[in-house]
């Protein structure tokens, strides 16, 4: 089981996540994109990594918007798999944009 990360160590994971926030319960981000079929792709490419790391995010599709959450269940809060899983949902949602 992975360690769940202090407050302080999520602030300053944070500092490093343009867009993202949260707590030690779990860190967030919500993006809009310029379709529902767009928004879908990224999910798409989220599923992929997300099996690749085995650690998984939750996800809300509402039209063109997503919210990604990231917290370690298992662990009862976020740890640094959830920090790693945020940098790449980044790198996917940069890479469409």
């Amino acid at each position: 089981m992975a360690d769940v990360l202090t407050a302080q160590a999520v602030r300053d994971e944070l500092g490093g996540l343009a867009e993202w926030s949260g707590d030690p319960t779990g860190i967030s981000r919500t993006v809009e994109f310029g379709s529902f079929p767009a928004a879908v792709a990224v999910v798409d490419r989220v599923a992929e990594v997300a099996e690749e790391l085995d650690h998984h995010p939750d996800i809300d599709i509402r039209w063109r918007t997503l919210t990604f959450r990231c917290v370690t269940h298992s662990s009862g809060g976020v740890t640094h798999r959830d920090v790693a899983l945020a940098r790449r949902i980044d790198e996917i949602v940069r890479s469409v944009r």
